[in-house]
This record gives C-alpha cells, sequence and structure tokens, in this order.
C-alpha cells in the first residue's frame, strides 16, 4: 500500500530540543511556521556543539548538486566533534536519489539537515522511502480547526495568559489561519493586557482596530446591513492586505450557513450562548445574527449560497481577476 503520510516534525523537534540528533533530516511541508521552528531549535540546540564557526554551513540548493552537498557531511569536522549542515530550499535539488545511498550510512560526525518548502507527491519514491526507513523524513503539516485552537491556547499560556476557546476562534476568525501572523497579533495583546492575566474579547476587538485594517467580522456586518458600498470597501481591503479570495468566501459561507440555522433556534427557545457557538459565532455577535436573518429570507439565502459556490469555483478554476470575483459575489448576495 502506497504510503501517504510521514511523521509529524513536532517529534523532531521534541527530540531536538532534547538533543537527541539523527544523523539526516529531511523536513518537509507546506507548514512555514514549523518548518522555521525546526531550524530554529536545530541551530539553538546545536551551538554547545560547535567549537569552530567552520563546523556549520547553510546552503541554498539551486546552484549545488547533492554530489556537492553529500561530500561536504562527508569532510571531517574542523575543529568539533561533530559538523551541522543546513540546506535549504531542498525541494530545488534536480536529482535528489544519491540521498538514498547516503542515509543507509551516514556520516557519523555529521547532522545535516534538509529543508524542503512544500509536499512530497510520492513518498514510496527514492530516497523519500528510504531516509522514511530509517526515520529521517518528518512533515510539517499546516494546523487546522481544533488542532490550531488548541495551539493557540497554549502558546497563550506560554506567554502567562489565559484564552478561552470561545476568545481564540474569535483571533482566528479575524487574524486568520496563518500561525505567524497569529503570534505576532497575540504578542501586542499581551503587551496591550500588561499584567492582566486574561485575553478577553474586548482586548482581542481594541487590538485588532488599532490595526487600522479591516477584518473578515467588519465584512460580515457590512453584509449583514445590506451595506452594499462598505461591503466592497471593506472586501477590497482585505484583498490589498493579503487576504486569500477562498478565505473570504470561506468565511461568508460559515457566515450566511449561521443565519440560515437561527429561525430553528428562535423555535427551540436554545439560549443565547448555546446558539452562538451552533452558528459558529460569540455570544457578543449573535444579536447581530438575528438582525441579519431579518433581511434575508430562506429563498434569498438559497441564491446567496449558489453565489459563494460561483464564485469559489471561479477563484479556482479561471484567471478572473480576484477583486472582480469578490465584487460580483457582493453584489449577487446583497441584490433585492
Amino acid at each position: 500500500m502506497a504510503k501517504s503520510k510521514a511523521p509529524s516534525i513536532l517529534e523532531a523537534i521534541t527530540a531536538i530540543k532534547k538533543r537527541k540528533f539523527k544523523p539526516i533530516y529531511y523536513f518537509f511541508g507546506e507548514d512555514s511556521y514549523n518548518l522555521t521552528a525546526a531550524l530554529h531549535t536545530l541551530e539553538e540546540a546545536f551551538k554547545p556543539l560547535l567549537l569552530s564557526e567552520f563546523d556549520k554551513e547553510t546552503i541554498y540548493s539551486e546552484d549545488r548538486s547533492i554530489i556537492d552537498i553529500l561530500g561536504l557531511a562527508t569532510a571531517f569536522p574542523f575543529g568539533s566533534e561533530k559538523k551541522l549542515i543546513i540546506v535549504k530550499e531542498a525541494e530545488k535539488i534536480k536529482d535528489k536519489k544519491p540521498l538514498k545511498d547516503y542515509a543507509s550510512s551516514p556520516a557519523e560526525f555529521t547532522v545535516i539537515a534538509f529543508f524542503h518548502n512544500g509536499s512530497i507527491t510520492n513518498l514510496n519514491s527514492e530516497p523519500f522511502k528510504s531516509l522514511d526507513t530509517n526515520e529521517y523524513l518528518y512533515e510539517a503539516k499546516e494546523l487546522k480547526g481544533k488542532n490550531l485552537i488548541d495551539w493557540l491556547i497554549g502558546l497563550a499560556e506560554e506567554k502567562g495568559k489565559k484564552l478561552s476557546e470561545e476568545n481564540a476562534q474569535v483571533l482566528v476568525d479575524i487574524v486568520g489561519e496563518s500561525r505567524n501572523m497569529l503570534e505576532d497579533q497575540l504578542e501586542k495583546i499581551c503587551i496591550f493586557l500588561n499584567e492582566k492575566k486574561e485575553i478577553t474579547l474586548e482586548s482581542i476587538q481594541q487590538v485588532s482596530s488599532e490595526l487600522k485594517q479591516f477584518n473578515i467580522f467588519d465584512l460580515q456586518n457590512a453584509i449583514g446591513v445590506r451595506d452594499k458600498t462598505k461591503s466592497l470597501l471593506i472586501a477590497n481591503n482585505l484583498l490589498d492586505n493579503g487576504v486569500e479570495p477562498t478565505f473570504i468566501i470561506t468565511m461568508l459561507t460559515r457566515y450566511l450557513m449561521g443565519l440560515a440555522k437561527i429561525p430553528e433556534l428562535q423555535s427551540k427557545n436554545t439560549p443565547v450562548q448555546e446558539a452562538a457557538r451552533i452558528v459558529g459565532t460569540h455570544h457578543f455577535y449573535y444579536p447581530n445574527y438575528v438582525k441579519a436573518k431579518n433581511l434575508f429570507s430562506d429563498q434569498k439565502l438559497v441564491e446567496v449560497f449558489r453565489a459563494l459556490l460561483k464564485a469559489d469555483v471561479s477563484v479556482k478554476t479561471t484567471s478572473t481577476d480576484e477583486k472582480t470575483v469578490i465584487t460580483l459575489l457582493i453584489a449577487e448576495i446583497l441584490h433585492n
């Protein structure tokens, strides 16, 4: 059976922190955050072993063959017991197959770490199969959903702050799923809070507003009151600041699906906090959801979901300008 996944890069990072080094690491994946974390952890953990600056080398792969790189790995250290070689942009190495033989008998005095940006299509091809067999292959996967929320809560705890699951989700909704951006925003919130221990919804909102940029909640609110001019202004601001159109479409779909659930929740007299959780928002925002639903009939929501699907397909399968796609989508959502 074809292998579809490799061990998590987090396993390697944990071992490296304990200075349990392997002779080879081949890190790959879509998660640039953990690739960077693995690099930083390895460099810091290896420092005590480096007696000479000549025993650490960083290589960019574009202009180096794998034979040249492995030649450096088999050369003895200059003045240290072990040497460290960092190979960046390993995805650009054209012929990696010689790594197969090196993986079976690596130099004992060298730790060589390859950093490959992006996925690997076939883990059963060489040299990846041999790297995996010898437990040198690790994947950096982007965190999604609850795993991302748990990571964010844990990061807040490391900084001495308490962050609820509900407020962690709000922060992800505002900032997006980039862990670099989430960490940066969390650091700003911690500075803003000073000695206060709890990260509240109010602190998240206040720090977010100080960025002087719109967020996805602003767009949802503008659509919720059917303000076309403001909706287009916010959407264009989001796109200009690097927000992906697929993220906008996903979040609007989630928002409008939440609106569609409100009549049933009202008929059951569902408590506000529980209703907010079901529609996917903070209870602070739930009254706005109820008001927005009054402006969108069930038939209109059916038309809106068709428009969202059309926009999603257009972004993923055509060369249509992103702003054009989002502009047309908002026009259809708010068309009477």
